[in-house]
């Protein structure tokens, strides 16, 4: 059986690059060398592509700049209908030298953050008519914004923790007005997030004005957009994978992740830097979001537990996700009130360890995610998307100019 020549993408123009790189080369580790044939895609920092085996040893990142000399650049060609052409784009030392070409029948996106997972990539892989994994241009833009989530959530009646959001233009000039009604309309404690980036890259818990200030102005080295929100007191943290698309999907079991200090938020320090997991097909691979400490399946009953999963599977069909994406919830310890926190269209490790347990291991969750993406793509292709007729021919256009005449 012919292997399907897989492009798995990462790395990114994005503060989360590095834990991108993390969650492509897992998946790249996962993919089974009897049916695919795996071709890393490393996007540098200033946004090139590049190719080459160098890409798949975790040690080449320590020094990036050496890994680029050692790596291949490659650049986009839009001659093949349907697949990913990519050419090398080192210059030619003879004339007729002929580059190497790579030839890509499916794209794994690995991106966090930034274009990568905001419908940026998605976007260039729909006018290139390449099937990819993950959700689409729609679902990744409105999931990488955390006010276009909850305002979405919030009008299909779906509870979200009070909130308030605005620009950079109308913070500025304004800011002690701006304070005053945050504290009228929402009181402390309260979280200030920057609006579309994740990994808890720029997140602050704050308890009075100064820090309040002073946590928005770190918000918006980020982004234009910031979003602060009331604070949960007694707070727990539960995440639900969900794995599918609109027509169908299903949810994984809950976890519930274990903070470093249980009176502050999850750090990026918590996610990706401290304790190991047992998962990932034992391999030496890093283990990114699955060194996050956690509670497999979480401590709840089984009614909530269900609940939490249902509105999970709504909340992945209401954005029209595809592949895999994770749901995180914040609960009110004392009430037990569920909110819907945000979802990741392209969640870390592609949340392999929520998978596990329900008898899907790393690799047969790869080997869905292609079959979605190449169901989507013959979907797409399936359907009528332009017409044969050419409206500019000279007998199209002597009928337009008849049609004008009196």
């Amino acid at each position: 059986m012919q292997r399907l020549r897989v492009g798995v993408v990462f790395g990114g123009v994005s503060p989360e690059h590095e834990v991108s790189v993390i969650t492509g080369l897992q998946a790249a580790a996962a993919l089974d060398p009897d049916r695919y044939e795996v071709v890393p895609l490393y996007v540098a920092k200033d946004g090139s592509w590049y190719t080459g085996s160098v890409l798949l040893a975790l040690e080449a990142y320590q020094d990036l700049d050496a890994l680029r000399r050692l790596a291949i650049p490659v650049r986009f060609d839009p001659a093949v209908h349907g697949r990913l052409l990519l050419v090398d784009a080192r210059p030619r030392r003879w004339p007729w030298q002929r580059p190497l070409r790579y030839l890509l029948d499916v794209v794994v996106l690995a991106l966090h953050g930034g274009d990568g997972e905001n419908g940026g990539v998605q976007g260039l892989c729909e006018t290139l008519n390449v099937p990819y994994t993950g959700s689409g241009v729609l679902g990744s833009a409105l999931g990488m914004d955390k006010v276009l989530s909850k305002l979405l959530c919030q009008q299909q009646g779906i509870p979200v923790v009070d909130f308030r959001w605005f620009r950079e233009h109308e913070w500025a000039g304004q800011e002690e007005a701006w304070l005053d009604r945050l504290e009228a309309e929402l009181g402390y404690p309260m979280v200030v997030k920057p609006a579309r980036l994740g990994s808890s890259i720029g997140i602050q818990r704050v308890a009075e004005r100064v820090a309040l200030d002073a946590a928005i102005e770190e918000a918006l080295r980020y982004d234009e957009k910031v979003l602060v929100e009331r604070a949960v007191q007694h707070l727990r943290e539960v995440n639900c994978a969900v794995l599918g698309d609109p027509s169908a999907a299903r949810p994984s079991v809950l976890e519930e992740p274990v903070r470093s200090d249980p009176s502050k938020l999850l750090t990026f320090q918590d996610k990706y830097l401290r304790g190991q997991s047992k998962g990932g097909q034992g391999t030496k691979q890093p283990q990114g979001m699955a060194s996050l400490e956690r509670i497999i399946p979480a401590p709840l009953d089984p009614t909530q537990t269900q609940a939490i999963q249902e509105m999970a599977v709504r909340i992945f069909q209401l954005f029209e996700c595809a592949g895999v994406a994770r749901i995180d919830f914040l609960l009110d310890g004392d009430t037990g009130q569920v909110y819907f926190n945000e979802i990741n269209t392209i969640p870390g490790s592609f949340s392999f360890y929520l998978w596990e347990p329900a008898g899907v291991p790393f690799d047969a969750l790869m080997d869905e995610l292609i079959r979605l993406a190449q169901k989507r793509h013959r979907e797409k292709n399936g359907r009528v998307r332009s017409y044969d007729v050419n409206l500019l021919s000279l007998r199209s256009l002597q009928g337009v100019k008849g049609a004008k005449q009196p």
